[in-house]
């Protein structure tokens, strides 16, 4: 499902801490233009951390609740115990499919717009829900824990207490292991995700999770040891429990932003062609969809988790979908200030003034790129008597400046585009060699289990490098054209006709 972020101020933090890094986290149910963003240059994790992502999933232990993630006969339980719990009798059963692996299918006939699902606030999930260990609730509020780590704790919480929880049947139909990133090893997101920027994020990702569990058990866990035992509340169950919220957490407008859990409906998986969200119905009183098309009795029921790309969409919730059916998908450019620069200092100091830095990585779609992409470019190549207006691009490039953005510098046009192509071309190259060795890679496993999921991160892998790797073939193919109409002179000839025009307009 569609995850969320919170913005909530804590006394507990401190501003280094990674759990304020954590509640920052882009909410799944609006949808801005894709924010130029910071690329991670040589993140390294942490010793836990490091230790946490070298281990295989066969050497971790073993999480004690949760299913297996194509588990049916859990989720008919949870069902079961909705509807005992107050879910109004649904159009929509739980069932194998194709995509997901486990997911909704119409029972009945559905019309398109008609609102489905209708859970009531009594079965969501949120900052607000009773704690069975009370006891635990009481200390985590009383420090004044924001909302992503305060429900990470609480998962864990309400997990080992097993059928004394309510939400027993709930946990039980969770998956033991999300598919997210935060699943793969430091070896296997370097050998697989070298090409893309995602590595970075998921090595960030994970440092973070493990940093936050740090935070707690300095702060409180080690202070309260009867009630977060370290043997229930570890970095490995703290990864569960972000795993679980990465991909199922999600923020709901019509409940005053309140970010939540809602059973039964996580149940249903993303399509990049489909336009529909949760929210919660007043009127109702429950939390519902609108179905965006009519489904036939068998068909799966789908909604969307968001505008997001591909490599995000692995991120958080491991898969990736098919090349060229989501009209979201964008890869990131890295563009950096050349070192040996005279004006090197100048530059970057225009860059930090406005919130970036040297790299930068910038989105690119099949469709384009963000004229702060454009911005950067220019001040990479201006030369140094362009001096005086460095600050001006460096705004420009900032998605904090929303005016005089498209700036021109046709003196130098051509030199940012060739700037632009070559990183394309580095990063191009990158993805050919991966996919071509990919063919060939040894995956040196002898267990079947483990060469099942190799093979499987493998193809994700292939199938995220392909789609990235084809938005750059288009931006590559763009570039040279327009690279060839100012060499041949046309755009020349354009320039000084509209000057001539704008002349005799005066």
């Amino acid at each position: 499902m569609a995850k969320a972020s919170s913005f909530l101020q804590s006394t507990l933090l401190p501003s280094s801490s990674p759990l304020r890094r954590l509640r920052t986290q882009p909410s799944t149910l609006s949808f801005p233009p894709l924010p130029t963003s910071r690329c991670r240059p040589g993140i390294h994790c942490s010793v836990s951390a490091g230790e946490t992502t070298k281990r295989s999933v066969e050497e971790v232990p073993d999480i004690s609740w949760g299913c297996e993630i194509d588990s049916v006969e859990n989720a008919t339980s949870l069902q079961r115990w909705l509807s005992d719990s107050g879910l109004p009798p649904q159009k929509m059963a739980i069932d194998r499919v194709d995509i997901g692996e486990r997911g909704l299918v119409a029972s009945q006939s559905l019309r398109k717009g008609e609102k489905l699902l209708f859970v009531p606030p009594s079965l969501v999930i949120s900052a607000d829900s009773v704690w069975t260990n009370g006891e635990a609730g009481e200390v985590m509020k009383r420090y004044d824990v924001p909302d992503w780590p305060l429900l990470a704790t609480y998962l864990i919480s309400e997990a080992s207490l097993q059928k004394d929880s309510r939400w027993f049947n709930y946990i039980s139909a969770l998956p033991r292991q999300p598919y997210s990133l935060l699943y793969w090893t430091r070896t296997e997101l370097d050998m697989y995700l070298e090409a893309s920027q995602i590595r970075e994020r998921a090595i960030e990702r994970i440092t973070n999770v493990v940093g936050t569990y740090e935070d707690l058990r300095s702060r409180i866990f080690s202070k309260h040891p009867h009630l977060f035992p370290q043997e229930v509340f570890n970095d490995e169950t703290f990864k569960w429990s972000f795993g679980i919220l990465f991909s199922r957490l999600v923020r709901l407008p019509s409940m005053d932003g309140r970010f939540a859990l809602v059973p039964w409906a996580d149940m249903l998986n993303h399509n990049c062609e489909v336009e529909t969200y949760l929210d919660y119905d007043k009127s109702s009183k429950g939390v519902v969809f609108s179905a965006d098309r009519p489904y036939q009795p068998g068909e799966q029921v789908f909604i969307s988790y968001g505008n997001k790309s591909n490599g995000e969409l692995l991120l958080s919730y491991g898969f990736v979908p098919r090349e060229g059916t989501n009209p979201s998908d964008s890869v990131e450019l890295s563009l950096s200030l050349r070192k040996n620069d005279k004006c090197y200092k100048e530059k970057l100091d225009a860059l930090k003034k406005h919130g970036l830095s040297t790299p930068q990585c910038f989105p690119v779609r099949i469709t384009g790129w963000p004229l702060e992409l454009m911005a950067y470019a220019y001040l990479v190549v201006s030369p140094p008597d362009m001096i005086n207006s460095f600050e001006e691009v460096a705004k420009a490039a900032s998605n904090k400046s929303s005016t005089n953005k498209d700036l021109k510098y046709p003196e130098i046009e051509e030199e940012a585009l060739q700037f632009i192509l070559d990183s394309c071309e580095t990063i191009i190259s990158k993805y050919s060699r991966f996919l071509k060795e990919s063919g060939s890679m040894d995956l040196d496993i002898t267990s079947p289990k483990q060469l099942n999921r190799k093979a499987f991160l493998k193809q994700l892998a292939v199938d995220l490098s392909t789609s990235e790797r084809r938005i750059l073939y288009r931006a590559q193919y763009i570039l040279r054209r327009r690279l060839r109409d100012i060499r041949s002179g046309e755009l020349k000839a354009l320039r000084l006709f509209s000057g001539i025009r704008n002349f005799f307009k005066q």
